[in-house]
């Protein structure tokens, strides 16, 4: 027995796995807990993404960092890097200092790209925003995070993002720019926008790479010394329970090592990247903006907005030999590329996360875009995106049955309702400790507190098995997110703004299946009295969400009821308004179609 477990435990170490072990009393026999801590084979480094970006320019110069399509743009690993000190110093010049906030608000077009890097090598922190944010949520994070300036197209489809800044900030028009004075938004300073008009109180992107001389722009290259790799880089909003948006603060140690080792385990060197998810995401920013820094990847922009189409041309086009995106992606992509038959070239990799993939989206895109091998990936934002990842040749059995392995330096660990620690295989919340650990929430110590305990373990708020072997699945999610089609969306937020309604009473809104985006909106309203049934529906909701709420927050699904299930204690249940939903699906997605 003893030598059997001396075995055991330098078959353990050769994988480079430690694991707890407790005693059953009843058996004497070893029974192993799901608890793991993978060191992986490569040290954590220490530094900044600006340095970073030094020692990618010195290996890859030449190499293309990135391509945008439409914008017929590109720079190499040593354009990129002089770019980014041009913008680093305009930033400086405007008065920005290390710490400030600069918002980064706008779909994939070129400049999101380079203000991220030139706010790193500046040492600010850069805020991504979505780009589908109306002007009150625009105002909450304004405010949330201090930012003092903010980077943004004119315009995007029918958002015109000056006109909005304009709505919650009417002060702009009357600012010289750089110098706006606003008593709702004290810190907001600068208003950049790129664009071929000049602008009131804002200025052009443009001009500001040119607002440093040379000597201030060399003066970047001496202060990336004094940027600290724990220090703030990036705040990631990510919506709560309470309605309002959380924002996770990362840094730069936990960007560069999280993409040092995302980039390891897909293998980046040498790839050309179709990016089709939003870069200020996290899947954008880190899995794939710094796992292609780290390794020297290009990174291959089809359109500022996601189109199936662009993809394709994309990828014939430049060459691309591995594609990012969610599933709702893939399975638009897919389904386009079966009408359209586009002769692709050799795709290597195509790596998904953000949501669950069907068995059958991953034979499809094996099928259909001839790629040779499907990765997943799976983590959160407060964790600077990933935990578990697929490893190269892992069977097409572990792809479809996991989320992949636990990634290099964390320490995983299931926990029951008590906080005991589970047996391997049986399901329980996720915990999980390391330097991918968030610096915490901005301005909320208290719902840090809730998500980091004081031994720094952080609740993922996911149902999850693990494995021995290092592999994990979810089973199903503690929180009451909902993800539609890789976006992140609670419940509360829809609910707070559906109460504002002058006609509801109540809404309570849970996610429901649906084929192409995963999950869908589906609100239970309760109207006030007298007013007619069949003149409240999802059109009318659209309506009043228009310019207060991101478009794919708004519901799908509306569903009329005189009273809501209840506890005795008055609390909602959810489960039994799924139960509904599921009874009259056919009905309900029926007149959705009409």
């Amino acid at each position: 027995m003893n030598r059997n477990l001396k075995t055991f435990s330098k078959f353990l170490l050769r994988q480079r796995c430690v694991f707890n072990s407790m005693r059953s009393i009843s058996t004497s026999m070893p029974v192993l807990i799901s608890h793991m801590h993978y060191v992986g084979k490569d040290p954590l480094v220490y530094h900044t993404i600006g340095q970073q970006l030094d020692l990618t320019a010195a290996k890859y110069g030449d190499v293309e960092a990135i391509v945008s399509c439409k914008e017929g743009k590109r720079y190499t690993f040593k354009s990129l890097l002089k770019e980014a000190d041009a913008l680093a110093a305009g930033f400086r010049k405007l008065g920005l200092q290390k710490g400030d906030a600069i918002g980064l608000w706008a779909p994939n077009y070129m400049h999101w790209y380079l203000g991220m890097m030139g706010a790193a090598r500046a040492g600010l922190t850069s805020v991504g925003l979505n780009p589908a944010f109306q002007g009150p949520e625009m105002a909450y994070c304004l405010n949330k995070v201090d930012i003092k300036a903010i980077i943004a197209p004119e315009s995007f489809k029918s958002q015109n993002y000056y006109e909005i800044l304009k709505s919650i900030c009417p002060e702009i028009s009357d600012a010289e720019p750089g110098k706006i004075k606003s008593e709702k938004f004290p810190h907001l300073k600068s208003v950049i926008i790129d664009g071929n008009d000049s602008l009131k109180g804002a200025f052009r992107f443009d001009n500001l790479l040119d607002l440093a001389n040379q000597s201030e722009r060399a003066e970047v290259a001496q202060i990336q010394k004094s940027i600290q790799p724990e220090s703030a880089c990036n705040i990631q909003f990510t919506s709560g329970t309470t309605g309002n948006p959380k924002a996770a603060v990362l840094s730069h140690f936990n960007f560069v090592n999280n993409g040092i080792h995302v980039g390891n385990r897909n293998e980046l060197e040498g790839e050309r990247i179709c990016v089709q998810v939003p870069m200020f995401h996290a899947f954008g920013v880190i899995i794939t903006i710094m796992a292609a820094l780290t390794k020297g990847a290009t990174m291959v922009l089809p359109c500022p907005g996601f189109n199936p189409k662009d993809s394709l041309a994309a990828i014939v086009k430049e060459k691309c030999t591995m594609i990012h995106g969610t599933p709702t992606m893939y399975v638009d992509l897919v389904n386009t590329q079966k009408k359209l038959q586009v002769p692709l070239g050799r795709i290597k990799k195509a790596v998904t996360g953000g949501a669950i993939v069907s068995p059958q989206l991953i034979k499809d895109v094996r099928d259909v875009l001839r790629v040779e091998s499907v990765r997943s990936v799976y983590g959160l934002t407060e964790t600077t995106a990933v935990i578990f990842q697929s490893r190269p040749g892992d069977s097409n059995d572990i792809v479809l049955n996991s989320v992949g392995h636990l990634q290099d330096h964390i320490e995983a660990k299931v926990v029951d309702a008590e906080g005991n620690c589970v047996p391997f295989g049986q399901p329980g919340e996720l915990c999980v400790r390391g330097y991918t650990t968030m610096l915490g929430y901005h301005g909320d110590e208290e719902k840090t507190k809730e998500t980091i305990g004081k031994d720094r373990w952080l609740r993922t708020g996911d149902q999850f098995i693990l494995e021995e072997n290092g592999y994990g699945r979810i089973v199903g999610r503690l929180k009451e997110m909902l993800i539609r089609g890789g976006e992140n969306i609670f419940p509360k937020e829809i609910e707070d703004f559906l109460n504002s309604h002058p006609q509801v009473i109540e809404a309570h809104v849970i996610g429901v299946p649906d084929e192409r985006l995963g999950e869908e909106v589906c609100a239970f309203v309760r109207l006030e009295e007298g007013v007619d049934p069949t003149s409240f529906t999802a059109e009318t909701l659209k309506a009043y969400s228009k310019g207060k709420l991101a478009h794919f927050k708004v519901p799908r699904y509306v569903i009329i009821v005189d009273s809501f299930p209840k506890t005795t204690s008055g609390k909602i249940q959810k489960f039994k308004l799924v139960e509904a939903f599921n009874q009259e699906q056919e009905k309900y997605i029926k007149a959705d179609r009409a």
